[in-house]
């Protein structure tokens, strides 16, 4: 699933370059001669334009000179690559989550730049992009609803004296909603309002005498979890590289 719509996420600049390049067609003086010369426009005048691009960079003296003929890891102005590019870890629910985001903030991106055009072909075209979206959003909301359980994230549980507790860190008036009274979406935990954090730090000498309040899990079943979880996604693991299905060499 995840190739599948990383693919089609290529394909989605692609349609955003050619957007631009019909944009600026019939459009004269030194915008159109700008995009005209524009390099990176060649790969939209067919396979063996690109091809030539391609080549081309691959030959240019810089490249040689600086890498010996292997690969530079830098974008179009020599910015090295760094892994900071990578938005992911090691826990497949974390990624998810984040790739729903992504899909959220590229979703009203496209509604916001229909508001800057009255071209119906333009909004046809954003209109598309924008659908997809949703579309890869409920692909990845649907893949997060098959790891059970997938709240908390990753293994740990979290520590029950501490689940729950809301602080009112604001000056203001005290505004509550379901944020901070009734049951916790997800562990179903009564909010425990503190309406002043700093008294109630001192009164519990830091918190660290406090038990858990409004929530029947308890210190002791949280650790219990925690083993159980540990174990069941180490066997997991175990499983499936005994199995060689994720085997990415043969390498012994």
């Amino acid at each position: 699933m995840l190739m599948d719509i990383a693919t089609e996420e290529f394909s989605h600049l692609e349609i955003v370059g050619a957007t631009i390049q019909l944009l600026l067609q019939g459009v004269n003086g030194e915008l159109k001669n700008a995009a005209d010369n524009s390099e990176i426009m060649q790969t939209m005048q067919g396979t063996a334009r690109k091809e030539e691009y391609i080549h081309q960079a691959m030959m240019h003296p810089e490249f040689l000179v600086h890498s010996g003929g292997g690969p530079m890891l830098t974008n179009c102005q020599g910015v090295p690559w760094t892994g900071a590019y990578i938005n992911a870890n090691n826990d497949l629910t974390v990624d998810l989550r984040s790739d729903m985001a992504a899909e959220s903030r590229a979703k009203i991106t496209y509604e916001y730049l229909m508001k800057f055009t009255d071209d119906p072909y333009v909004k046809e075209t954003l209109t598309f992009l924008m659908t997809r979206e949703i579309a890869h959003f409920q692909m990845f909301e649907a893949a997060l609803d098959t790891i059970q359980p997938n709240f908390p994230p990753a293994v740990l549980q979290g520590d029950p004296r501490y689940s729950n507790k809301y602080f009112n860190m604001s000056d203001t008036s005290k505004v509550r909603g379901p944020w901070n009274e009734g049951l916790s979406t997800q562990l179903g935990e009564e909010w425990q309002y503190i309406d002043n954090p700093v008294s109630y730090v001192r009164e519990t000498k830091g918190m660290m005498g406090i038990q858990p309040e409004g929530t029947n899990r308890t210190v002791k079943d949280v650790n219990d979890m925690d083993q159980q979880l540990s174990e069941l996604r180490s066997t997991e693991v175990n499983a499936t590289a005994q199995s060689g299905e994720a085997q990415w060499s043969s390498y012994k």
